[in-house]
């Protein structure tokens, strides 16, 4: 008898154990809203790399933005003559990283300085744009972009277009995750390694752990 009641106590304390835990998860998630920012600041290649690497960021897809022509392909878009811009679109948790923050890894990690140009890789599909979602993240790229300029961070002046979102048009598969799939192919040592190696010594403590 008391192993039967003993048992039964044992039953009733998991079972609430579990619910008070799955009710403290459901809580937790809908006391944040997951955000969208969409920014283009050259090659998706390398620029995906960098902010699937930083915590808060759920996901980040390869994509364009701000053209004229639906379901544009990557051979269109190369071209440059479609308007539209090579961009990543992350998903993040404004809790962990906010918007500006994530701006600021923005604009460590490209020249916005540079009208159509990142690199060696030229023409409008490479422009410095942010695509806002809201008036907020509108008011803080400006502002973002002000604090920059009149703290003369840049030689030049900054180029980066701020416009608002209308439609993400996600790139075709063998873009998605491209570094982590290819980090042996000649692209991503000549070009993406550098720029991670020197992302990753200045946002070190806001990396997720490997």
């Amino acid at each position: 008898m008391k192993k039967s009641i003993l048992t039964l106590l044992l039953y009733f304390l998991a079972v609430t154990s579990f619910y008070s835990q799955s009710t403290l998860t459901k809580k937790l998630k809908m006391s944040y809203k997951l955000e969208i920012a969409t920014l283009a600041n050259g090659c998706f290649w390398c620029t995906e790399a960098i902010f699937q690497r930083l915590k808060g960021v759920e996901s980040v897809a390869s994509g364009y933005s701000g053209g004229i022509i639906k379901n544009p392909t990557y051979e269109e878009i190369t071209t440059g003559t479609t308007g539209h811009a090579e961009v990543i679109q992350i998903t993040f948790n404004p809790t962990i990283i906010t918007f500006q923050e994530i701006l600021d890894v923005f604009f460590s990690t490209h020249n916005p300085t540079t009208l159509n140009k990142q690199g060696y890789d030229r023409g409008t599909q490479y422009r410095s744009a942010i695509f806002y979602h809201s008036e907020v993240q509108k008011n803080t790229s400006e502002e973002f972009i002000k604090s920059l300029s009149e703290a003369n961070v840049f030689d030049n002046l900054i180029v980066t277009e701020v416009t608002k979102f209308d439609v993400f048009y996600i790139a075709e598969e063998y873009h998605q995750n491209y570094y982590n799939n290819n980090k042996t192919k000649g692209y991503c040592t000549a070009v993406i390694n550098p720029k991670l190696d020197k992302f990753i010594k200045k946002y070190e403590s806001k990396l997720k752990k490997q």
